[in-house]
């Protein structure tokens, strides 16, 4: 049994936070608001600080919104860095920008921890399955020890590299994702303007090349108007952010994933920024005027 520390237990946390006491481990949890009632009845400890979290757990687990939500949870006072001592290792499991994550590492190795970058794909639906994709960068000593806590949250587990490259490699995952919810829309667009049934052209294309999770899923929530996240619009703003940042300091060019970003914008700007980044589909039914199906 290893005593984890969990911060964040959002839509994404909490199911993740569930495995790993299903799991049989010792759980303590902090977040900004009251920890899930089923984590406590199942015997985790609520810590008031991330500093009293990193005090009385081995492995502390950040799952957060966005960059500036890692750096305070690690390093504003009482933060996770104020409660560290040497040997305990960091996950971050959050989303957030590859160079930063770098500084990061950098400053909990200098309190001789270890600091493991490791990012998730799989949505809530992955989260409560215990399915996640999750890309991790860091020591292979420190992803050796923390693999087996992994399982229990995921099954597609890898090492990518140094700290930084789990954040790379989730950027690129979000740049396919959301240009692939763009083409499904697009394509159930023009079936259905066509006069064709949204929903059987669906089944047809999931048996051929077309075939994806994203058809799957995601064009079934076009179909049936089901945004609920999910994974939100913006969340997956910020991540596309992060792809056009990066790009810009690499330069290069990433004409589409701009492309789908005014889109996810557009989605925002009418107040959609809270559905499932599945309603992106809306933009392209505003642009045309047409809707892919009745809600």
């Amino acid at each position: 049994m290893a005593k984890i520390g969990f911060i964040g237990l959002g839509i994404m946390g909490a199911p993740m936070a569930a495995n790993l006491q299903a799991g049989g481990h010792k759980l303590y949890l902090h977040d900004r608001k009251n920890p899930p009632a089923a984590l406590i009845e199942g015997g985790a400890t609520v810590c008031t600080t991330g500093a009293e979290v990193a005090k009385r757990a081995d492995v502390i687990i950040v799952m957060v919104p966005d960059t500036p939500h890692v750096e305070a949870v690690l390093f504003e006072e009482d933060g996770v860095a104020d409660g560290l001592t040497s040997g305990k290792i960091v996950v971050d499991m959050s989303s957030i920008s590859p160079i930063a994550t770098k500084t990061f590492a950098q400053r909990i190795n200098a309190l001789n921890c270890e600091y493991l970058d490791a990012p998730v794909s799989g949505g809530e639906v992955g989260a409560k399955a215990a399915s996640l994709t999750i890309m991790v960068g860091g020591s292979k000593e420190a992803f050796g020890i923390v693999k087996p806590l992994f399982e229990l949250m995921g099954k597609n587990i890898t090492l990518v590299g140094g700290n930084g490259d789990g954040q790379t490699t989730k950027v690129a995952n979000q740049i396919i994702v959301a240009l692939n919810i763009q083409a499904v829309a697009e394509a159930l667009l023009f079936a259905s303007r066509a006069g064709a049934d949204p929903a059987k052209v669906r089944e047809a294309l999931m048996g051929g090349f077309a075939s994806s999770r994203i058809l799957e899923v995601h064009g079934e929530r076009m179909v049936k108007r089901t945004f609920n996240p999910g994974f939100r619009i913006e969340l997956h703003q910020k991540d596309l952010n992060l792809a056009l940042q990066g790009a810009k300091a690499l330069g290069i060019s990433l004409p589409n994933t701009a492309a789908t970003q005014e889109l996810m914008n557009s989605c925002a700007a009418h107040g959609m920024a809270g559905l499932d980044h599945s309603a992106l589909c809306r933009a392209v039914e505003m642009m045309s005027n047409h809707q892919i199906a009745e809600g």
